[in-house]
């Protein structure tokens, strides 16, 4: 989570840098002559040389896509501990880089979605899907799950064993029918 800022940090200082050396210190300085021995400061040729891949990067993972590691056994079996996953940046509208303020909505959640997520009581990111949606009435009662009242059901299609950090386990695969839609 500190590599959005890390990163916005980066653009800021090196295109500054850059901006400074264009508008200011270059006219002060001089032509750059490698031969008259005026050389540019290993400074502003550094920022020079990282700036646009630094750039680049920062849009690519604040408004593009970016990747993630599945951190926990939440979301067996279709994904495994340690998989990666590249997440759409836009699909539910653009966020500002580090405030995560919405700018532009593009589209609401739906059910089923799989999401990556900050929870407000942790400060690390989840994977899950999406089970309710704004308005809906989430409940789990007797090892059950219902959405407004309405049951989901699940039927047994697989049971297996399953290795998890290194231990076996037995692993029971359930289809879950919710709204019409089915998952694993």
């Amino acid at each position: 989570m500190i590599l959005p800022l890390l990163l916005t940090v980066g653009v800021l200082l090196s295109g500054a840098i850059v901006a400074l050396d264009r508008w200011w210190l270059r006219a002060r300085r001089g032509p750059v002559d490698a031969l008259a021995g005026v050389p540019e400061p290993m400074l502003v040729a550094t920022a020079r040389a990282v700036f646009p891949v630094l750039l680049f990067v920062w849009l690519l993972r604040s408004f593009v896509a970016e990747p993630f590691r599945i951190p926990s056994e939440s979301m067996l079996p279709q994904l495994q501990v340690g998989d990666f996953v590249l997440v759409n940046k836009y699909a539910y509208g653009l966020r500002l880089p580090v405030l995560n303020t919405l700018v532009v909505p593009l589209g609401e959640p739906q059910r089923g979605d799989v999401m990556v997520f900050v929870p407000p009581h942790k400060n690390l990111y989840l994977i899950k899907r999406v089970i309710g949606l704004p308005g809906d009435r989430v409940s789990f009662r007797d090892g059950q799950l219902f959405v407004n009242g309405e049951r989901a059901t699940l039927e047994l299609i697989a049971e297996r064993e399953q290795r998890v950090r290194g231990v076996t386990l037995p692993a029971l695969e359930y289809l879950e029918t919710l709204d019409g839609a089915a998952h694993r």
